[in-house]
């Protein structure tokens, strides 16, 4: 195995090998390319002048699908950490800093026999999930109370072919199935451990399997290595699917089932089809739609969409049609919107009720699904639609409302011709032009900056203006709606302290929601409640006035929080005193009897 030594002052260190593979697995070569050198999409690649020869005519080529570039004339080629190291002239960890902090992650460096110990247990990880998936596919072959697990997937449709494909397997019942198969073959005890595939119970000091009498789905990446594993119960047991836990080398939150499969029967992948379920996609590939992938129990994740994008030009969103659906529609919409490039596109298949996949296309066959792919929603109706679903769009608050929710989510978009195009068609439905509305969409994030008409903090105007406001927490809370990036001053355990004061619960949850789900704008935080009660209570407090200078409100923010977390700390603390004060003083232990003292402290009062 290779590794990248750079120079330290404590001596040589090393990048592992798997976290440059981690980095280039989540990077765009084009967005890594193209602010450098112009490009033009020509069929499945891109297409410029090659910045490392003197030429006249294209020959320089970049492929999203392989995320590689080569250029016909000179013969270089590369990855991304390739091309800025040879088009910048930047040593070898510069550039991988550089590609770590766009995609969100940093730099592990640690001592080369570190490094070493890390890549030999991830590997023996891989060799594990290999033969564990190995092992399943034998049982659903030969083992005794296979015909269970036969014929479940026989009821549902699947050929011997379609369950070779997805290497669909079965754990049986029993305790330590796996676990002996895998001990067998001498590997360590801590590694099966946290390879995800046996517990360990502490107590008994024992382990067993995971997965017991389940269908099991085998999740593999893009190379075929076997990451993780999804387990259908056989009958009605609970839960119903069991998925992997997160380990050194899968992460649920960026993996999607079915990828790895999918581009395997697709020598050129043109559209993806994102549904919810293992066997929904499955029983598609069955009936010859072999283009879907699901995510791992989570929410659609920028990861997903990035990733996909670099695969395909089309996403197509399968939801149930009823309001839970489209909730869940509705926050893949604002995740897709950040990635909608030109050239790229999105539908929404809403199915029709007490219907997914899996039964449609049994149903109806190939030819009639693709026919309701072909006129899925696309992106720009259902936005609009959503956002119009509350409003009354013949009157003019109804177009002003339309204008306040939509630009802060269409600036959400890449510059190009299809955020024109968006723009436009919100003009036509305010019948405001669309410089009219970029003009004031940046009126409105320039509100919290305009300093005149406003008090300056201290002034008495100000402290006026301050005590006969609202609350506290409606204050913080108004500070926050304008400035979402606020939300990071402050750990999730002080919001979660601030949810238990009845004063203060919605600007707590607020405020936790946003460091969840990274709803770092005004459009993004009001797009993720839209349809939820929340939403007019956010709409009202975007629409209060700031006094503050931006420059001021951080400050201004921590103090009112901080304020918040002391007042409701000392609350607690009177609560408590209240508890201990008919309690006999010798029964208290120390943390009471000092509680007791520091509050009848005269001091403590002045």
């Amino acid at each position: 195995m290779t590794f990248f030594f750079i120079s330290h002052i404590f001596g040589a260190i090393v990048i592992p090998p798997e976290f440059i593979e981690e980095v280039l697995s989540r990077v765009d070569i084009v967005e890594i390319i193209e602010p450098r050198v112009a490009l033009k999409k020509t069929g499945q690649n891109y297409s410029g002048l090659c910045p490392f020869h003197t030429e006249k005519t294209p020959s320089f080529s970049v492929s999203q699908e392989k995320q590689f570039y080569y250029c016909f004339g000179c013969q270089v080629s590369g990855s991304a950490l390739k091309f800025l190291m040879e088009f910048e002239r930047m040593e070898f960890i510069a550039a991988v800093e550089m590609l770590a902090e766009r995609v969100g992650l940093e730099v592990p460096k640690s001592d080369h026999q570190a490094s070493t110990e890390t890549s030999r247990r991830r590997k023996t990880i891989f060799e594990i999930l290999g033969q564990a998936s190995a092992y399943y596919c034998e049982q659903l072959r030969a083992h005794p109370s296979k015909e269970r697990a036969v014929g479940y997937l026989k009821n549902r449709g699947l050929s011997g072919e379609i369950a070779r494909d997805f290497a669909l397997g079965y754990s049986p019942p029993g305790w330590n199935n796996l676990y002996d198969t895998l001990a067998n073959s001498n590997f360590e005890r801590d590694l099966l451990i946290e390879s995800g595939m046996v517990i360990e119970n502490k107590d008994e000091d024992k382990t067993y399997d995971r997965f017991r009498e389940r269908i099991m789905f085998p999740i593999r990446d893009l190379r075929g290595r076997t990451i993780a594993f999804g387990g259908r119960i056989i009958g009605d047991g609970k839960p119903k699917y069991l998925n992997s836990p997160e380990t050194p080398v899968f992460h649920k939150g960026r993996e999607l089932y079915g990828l790895f499969e999918a581009r395997k029967r697709n020598a050129k992948l043109t559209r993806v089809m994102v549904v919810e379920g293992y066997m929904d996609v499955v029983a598609l590939a069955q009936f010859g739609i072999g283009y879907s992938v699901a995510t791992l129990g989570t929410a659609t994740s920028k990861e997903h969409i990035d990733r996909l994008y670099r695969l395909v030009p089309q996403i197509v969103f399968s939801f149930d049609g009823d309001s839970a659906g489209r909730s869940a529609a509705w926050k893949a919409l604002l995740v897709t919107l950040v990635a909608m490039s030109d050239g790229r596109s999105a539908k929404f298949l809403f199915l029709p009720d007490g219907d997914d996949p899996d039964t449609l296309i049994r149903k109806e066959g190939k030819d009639k699904f693709e026919l309701r792919l072909e006129r899925a929603t696309p992106l720009d109706e259902f936005f609009f639609s959503n956002l119009e679903s509350d409003l009354d769009m013949d009157s003019m608050e109804g177009k002003a409302t339309l204008s306040k929710l939509a630009m802060p989510l269409l600036s959400s978009i890449p510059e190009g011709v299809f955020k024109q195009l968006m723009i436009d068609a919100l003009a036509g439905k305010t019948g405001l032009e669309a410089s009219r509305l970029i003009q004031a969409a940046g009126q409105g994030q320039n509100t919290a900056t305009s300093r005149s008409a406003r008090p300056p903090q201290g002034s008495p105007v100000y402290e006026k203006r301050v005590s006969e406001g609202p609350g506290l927490a409606e204050l913080a809370l108004s500070m926050l709606v304008q400035q979402p990036e606020l939300s990071q001053e402050f750990e999730d355990s002080s919001y979660e302290q601030l949810r238990q004061n009845p004063d203060a619960r919605f600007f707590g949850e607020i405020a936790l929601a946003i460091r969840q789900h990274e709803l770092l704008s005004p459009g993004l935080l009001l797009g993720h409640f839209q349809g939820k009660t929340e939403f007019k209570s956010l709409r009202s407090a975007m629409d209060q006035e700031q006094l503050l200078d931006v420059s001021e409100l951080r400050e201004e923010f921590k103090g009112t929080v901080s304020t918040l977390l002391d007042r409701f700390e000392t609350q607690l603390k009177q609560e408590l005193k209240k508890q201990l004060i008919n309690k006999p003083f010798a029964e208290l232990n120390p943390e009471e009897r000092q509680l007791i003292r520091d509050n009848t402290n005269p001091k403590s009062q002045l």
